[in-house]
């Protein structure tokens, strides 16, 4: 098993469930519902849904995972503020954790894509496909609660800009093993500006010309780690594991989020 795997997998088995219960400490017989498909040949018959086949007309079964598989989830901000940096993009930094997150999948282990309000599951075009539509965590929320099962590991790389409220930030956290990767400002530390210069909005683009002076970037370092500490600390209230995406590594930023050695 990949060491990835592994950290994923104890943190989904801690996931609470009802009456306080959690994955690795209910009793039942190792299964837990995945979906719904059609039957075909060589399907257990006791697993036909008779309420299912009455609504859609055919016979349809219930598909379990064994226990220990996983279900992957992953929300990605592919917004355009997403699209800053200073030696690359952050959805490139975005781009390498989704891929680390599913390259842990093994075996039985589902994925699960959250883009443009819906899901997509193959495997492999769950870390290729591209959003169409502009991006809002609370509408993918919403699709993650009413379409995971109750265990999945749901994965977040965002970067701050547009959040839930906090009553949807736990549920999420409490229906799932939930993780997020909060985007680093790329000028965290330093603001490489002096002088008068034109600032652009990086989501509606529009420009500004300000003077930058010392004061100027003293107040912008301030109110930036300010900003991230204060991210930082909604979540965590929330329930969440939390870990910070630099521009420079995706996956040593999503390995060390689950103290994974890089």
């Amino acid at each position: 098993m990949n060491a990835l795997r592994a950290a994923i997998l104890r943190g989904a088995r801690a996931t609470p469930r009802a009456a306080g219960a959690t994955r690795g400490a209910r009793a039942g017989d190792g299964f837990v519902f995945s979906q719904l498909r059609a039957y075909v040949e060589g399907d257990d018959p006791r697993r036909i849904d008779h309420a299912a086949t009455a609504r859609v007309g055919a016979l349809q079964t219930r598909v379990y995972l064994e226990e220990t598989a996983l279900v992957l989830a992953a929300i990605v901000d592919e917004s355009k503020s997403m699209t800053v940096g200073r030696r690359r993009p952050l959805l490139a930094a975005a781009d390498e954790a989704l891929r680390a997150w599913f390259a842990a999948l093994e075996g039985e282990d589902a994925a699960a894509r959250i883009v443009d309000g819906r899901i997509v599951r193959d495997r492999r075009a769950a870390a290729a496909v591209r959003a169409q539509t502009p991006f809002h965590f609370a509408p993918a929320l919403s699709v993650a609660l009413r379409a995971l099962p109750r265990g999945a590991s749901l994965l977040a790389v965002i970067d701050g800009f547009d959040l839930a409220d906090d009553e949807m930030l736990v549920r999420t956290a409490l229906r799932f093993d939930a993780t997020v990767l909060l985007a680093r400002d790329p000028w965290l530390d330093d603001l490489p500006l002096r002088g008068i210069v034109r600032l652009r909005d990086a989501e509606s683009d529009r420009t500004r010309r300000v003077f930058v002076g010392p004061r100027t970037r003293a107040r912008y370092r301030a109110a930036a780690q300010e900003r991230e500490a204060a991210l930082h600390a909604r979540f965590h209230a929330a329930g969440w594991r939390v870990g910070a995406l630099d521009e420079a590594g995706g996956r040593t930023s999503l390995l060390r989020a689950f103290g994974v050695p890089a």
